[in-house]
């Protein structure tokens, strides 16, 4: 289900009151491959409900560039909302996901395994409540930006 970024604390809340181990991730998810349903199914191991934190098309542009997103954040976030892994999208505008973590306050943030604690702008404010951070290897030659430079080979 999409959140609106204005319901998510409340949502938070009640799985947390009903004893839901709370799982954030984020990113952009521009061009869905094989390493992103891995990484997301991996994720959901670590609770009960997945929430994704979905750049803004508008972030996504600042992070990627002007070329990107390929796909807009309503399409991106349904195809998200397509697999079993995921429970719930919430799309954010800032180009971290700090401010949105200090709301959602996530028992288990997931990200990719090329972060790392020192590198990870969010890891500070989970550690700050309690919550753990847990990395997941990344699967080699999968990425977004390798299916677009393919693309890009074959014109």
């Amino acid at each position: 289900m999409l959140i609106n970024r204005k319901d998510i604390v409340d949502l938070c809340n009640r799985l947390r009151d009903n004893d839901k181990k709370v799982v954030f991730t984020n990113g952009c998810f521009d061009i869905l491959h094989v390493g992103h349903v891995r990484y997301l199914e991996a994720a959901k191991k670590f609770g009960d409900v997945l929430i994704i934190g979905l750049n803004s098309d508008s972030s996504v542009k600042r992070l990627k560039g002007i070329n990107r997103p390929i796909n807009n954040e309503q399409d991106r976030a349904e195809v998200l909302l397509a697999l079993k892994s995921v429970n719930y999208v919430v799309i954010f505008d800032e180009s971290t996901a700090e401010k949105l973590i200090a709301e959602v306050k996530p028992n288990i943030y997931v990200k990719g395994g090329d972060y790392t604690l020192e590198t990870l702008p969010e890891a500070k404010i989970v550690q700050s409540y309690g919550g753990q951070v847990e990395f997941i290897p990344m699967v080699v030659g999968r990425s977004t930006t390798n299916i677009i430079n393919k693309i890009n080979e074959h014109k």
